[in-house]
C-alpha cells in the first residue's frame, strides 16, 4: 500500500546501461575501446558522471553467474553489481543505481540487506532488477543438482520478492527513538519479524537495517514470456524489454499495463523501458561512418555464438549458415523463453537463414541511428504514442553515451520531453513513484480507524 498518488505530468525516463566492453563479442576491438573497461572503476565513474550530468534517471549494471570459454568478453571479466554501485554511490548525488541480482541463487534476507544497505549509502537511490537466471550452468556454481525449470523459477521469484519486501518493512519509519535520556534506542512495538515459511524459503527476520528515505528500493524486471509478463505486471515498478518495432512496443506496453490493472495496480505508475542502441552523428556523413564502425565490429562467427545465448548457449555453428533457420522445437523454453521464442517466430515468419537471423540480432538496427534531431524524433514518437515510457541506452561505440548525452539530450530538453534538473534526490523521485507505506503502520492505522468507528 502506498500513500495517495498525486497527479504527476508524464516525462521521458532514461537509464544508461554501463556494460564495460559491451554486449557483443567484438566491441572491445574498436580502436578507442578500453579492453579492461569491465573492471575499470575509472570507466564506470566516467560513464555514470556523463549520465548524471545529463539528468538520467539511473545507471544500470547487469549481471549473470555463469561463464564458459565462448562467453562474451564482458561476461568473462566484470564487476559484481552491488560492489561497483556502492562505490559509485559515494561520488554521485541524484542518479539512481540499479543492479541485477538473481532470485534463483540467493536468499531473501541476503538480498534485502544488500539492497537496503545500498539504498542507505546512496540516500535512497537503489533499484533491484529481479532476474531468475536462465543459464543452466549457473546451478553448477552453487552446488545445485539441477537448474530450476522456467515456471518454477517464476514461483521462486514471486515468493522471494514478497519476502524481501516484507523484510524491508521490518522497521516502521519512526521506529528508532534515539532517546538518550530515557535510554530507548527504538520502540519495540515498531519492530516486526516476518516469520515467512513458504514453498522455497523460510525467513524469520527482522532485517537488521531500517527503511530508507525512499521506503523501499525500486523493483525492475524484464518479462516477455507469459510467466514473466505476469510477474512484471504484479511486482515491478519499471520493466526492461527488447522489442523490434514501435508496433511491438505499443502492444507490449498495452498488454503489461492491462495486466497491472488486473492485479489492482495503478498502470500509470508502471514504466516500460525498451533497450535501444543509438548511434548518433553530427551530420549524415558522420552518422554513416559511425554506423559502419559498429557493423564492422560484428563478425558472422561472433554473431553465431551470440545467437546461442538465449538458447542456453546452444551451439549454432553445427548448422549450415545459409540454410533456413533450423527447427529447434522447445529449445530455449527453459532458459530465456521470451527471447528465444521471439527469435524462432521471426525466423519462421520471414523465412530467414541462420546467417540472416544471427546478424539481425547482433548488428545494430537503424531505428535510432541518425543525427541528434533524427534520434530525438524517433524517441519522441515512441514516447508520445505510448510504445514506451523511456529507454535504456546501450552504447555500441566507446563514446556512444557521450554522443547521446551531449547531442540528443539537449534536443529532448528543448522539446520539453526530458528534465533539465532533477526534481528530487531519490530514485522514486526520479521515476515519479510514491513512497510505499510500511505495511505494519498501515495495519495500525486501519485498526485505529475501525476502533474509532465502533
Amino acid at each position: 500500500m502506498s500513500k495517495p498518488r498525486q497527479f504527476k505530468p508524464r516525462h521521458l525516463k532514461l537509464g544508461a546501461m554501463v556494460h564495460g566492453v559491451g554486449h557483443g563479442w567484438g566491441e572491445w576491438r574498436h580502436p578507442n575501446a578500453q579492453p579492461n573497461a569491465s573492471t575499470s572503476f575509472g570507466f564506470y565513474k566516467q560513464q555514470t558522471e556523463l549520465a548524471e550530468a545529463a539528468k538520467f534517471d539511473f545507471v544500470f549494471i547487469a549481471d549473470s553467474l555463469h561463464i564458459h570459454a565462448k562467453s562474451s568478453p564482458h561476461y568473462l571479466n566484470r564487476f559484481e553489481p552491488l560492489t561497483i554501485l556502492s562505490a559509485l554511490a559515494a561520488i554521485t548525488t541524484n542518479i539512481g543505481l540499479v543492479a541485477t541480482v538473481t532470485v534463483s541463487y540467493t536468499e531473501p534476507y541476503q538480498v534485502a540487506r544488500q539492497f537496503s544497505s545500498l539504498d542507505h549509502i546512496s540516500g535512497g537511490r537503489a533499484g533491484w532488477n529481479v532476474v531468475t537466471s536462465w543459464l543452466s550452468g549457473t546451478a553448477d556454481n552453487f552446488g545445485k543438482a539441477e537448474h530450476p525449470p522456467h515456471a518454477v523459477r517464476y514461483r521462486i521469484a514471486k515468493e522471494h520478492v514478497n519476502a524481501v519486501k516484507g523484510l524491508w518493512d521490518s522497521w516502521e519509519d519512526d521506529a528508532f527513538a534515539y532517546n538518550k535520556q530515557s535510554g530507548e534506542f527504538f520502540t519495540p512495538s515498531k519492530l516486526h519479524a516476518l516469520n515467512h515459511k513458504g514453498e522455497f524459503f523460510s525467513v524469520k527476520g527482522p532485517l537488521n537495517i531500517a527503511r530508507s528515505r525512499q521506503g523501499q528500493p525500486v523493483i525492475f524486471q524484464a518479462g516477455t514470456s507469459e510467466d514473466g509478463r505476469n510477474f512484471a505486471a504484479e511486482n515491478s515498478d519499471a520493466i526492461f524489454v527488447h522489442v523490434d518495432s514501435i508496433e511491438e512496443g505499443l502492444a507490449y506496453s498495452q498488454d503489461l499495463k492491462r495486466r497491472a490493472k488486473g492485479f489492482g495496480r495503478d498502470a500509470d505508475s508502471l514504466s516500460i523501458l525498451p533497450g535501444i542502441r543509438p548511434i548518433v552523428g553530427r551530420d549524415e556523413a558522420e552518422v554513416e561512418s559511425r554506423y559502419q564502425q559498429a557493423v564492422d565490429l560484428v563478425t558472422v562467427e561472433d554473431a553465431i555464438v551470440a545467437l546461442g545465448r538465449p538458447f542456453n548457449d546452444h551451439d549454432f555453428s553445427q548448422y549450415p549458415l545459409d540454410a533456413p533457420f533450423p527447427e529447434l522445437g522447445d529449445l530455449g523454453s527453459n532458459s530465456q523463453k521470451g527471447g528465444s521464442d521471439r527469435i524462432k517466430q521471426l525466423a519462421k515468419d520471414e523465412g530467414l537463414t541462420l546467417r540472416e537471423v544471427a546478424l539481425r540480432f547482433s548488428r545494430p538496427k537503424r531505428d535510432f541511428v541518425g543525427t541528434p534531431e533524427q534520434v530525438a524524433d524517433a524517441i519522441q514518437t515512441w514516447f508520445e504514442t505510448g510504445a514506451s515510457d523511456g529507454f535504456i541506452i546501450n552504447s555500441v561505440l566507446p563514446d556512444g553515451l557521450q554522443y547521446f548525452t551531449e547531442l540528443v539530450v539537449p534536443v529532448l530538453q528543448q522539446r520539453g520531453l526530458f528534465r533539465t534538473e532533477y526534481s528530487g534526490q531519490t530514485l522514486r523521485d526520479n521515476l515519479g513513484l510514491d513512497v510505499p507505506a510500511n505495511r505494519y503502520s498501515v495495519a495500525v492505522e486501519v485498526e485505529e480507524q475501525q476502533q474509532a468507528l465502533a
